[in-house]
């Protein structure tokens, strides 16, 4: 027991995530995970929900929050986010799980689709939500970008 607690304290935000999905059978309990989520998230301040960090394509409103911190493997990115919708600030939480702390040149060359194809997200979400997720993955990675020229 004391070893299987070891291992889920090692996993990555991401990869508890990708577990917690995959013991999860029913889409109505993923569903309701997803917006626990959510709920985890940490809050956003009222100032950071601004145009700036609006994130565009999303039905919901969406905001990312980037922070960018300088480390020996160059710059390190540093995400919050929030939602106006339940489960789209639960995927809010996925993305943020996915690409926060992490360096700049790591998060432009991650496949979320992938990750979100473990998930099973693509099958149960709709295109609006989708899309969203798209817009979400586009602007970090733009960032992540700019980031790793710079």
């Amino acid at each position: 027991m004391r070893d299987a607690m070891n291992i889920t304290a090692t996993l990555s935000p991401i990869d508890r995530i990708l577990d917690d999905f995959a013991f999860l059978d029913d889409w109505d309990d993923r569903y309701r995970y997803l917006i626990e989520l959510g709920r985890a998230l940490e809050p956003l301040p009222p100032e950071a929900h601004n145009e700036a960090n609006r994130v565009h394509g999303c039905a919901s409103q969406v905001w990312l929050q980037k922070d960018v911190r300088q480390e020996a493997d160059g710059p390190h990115l540093d995400f919050k986010g929030d939602s106006d919708a339940l489960i789209v600030r639960g995927l809010v939480a996925i993305v943020i799980a996915l690409f926060s702390g992490r360096p700049a040149a790591e998060i432009v060359e991650t496949d979320a689709e992938a990750v979100f194809e473990k998930i099973g997200l693509r099958e149960h979400l709709t295109a609006q939500r989708s899309n969203g997720l798209r817009s979400m993955v586009n602007r970090i990675k733009t960032e992540a970008a700019a980031e790793a020229a710079a």
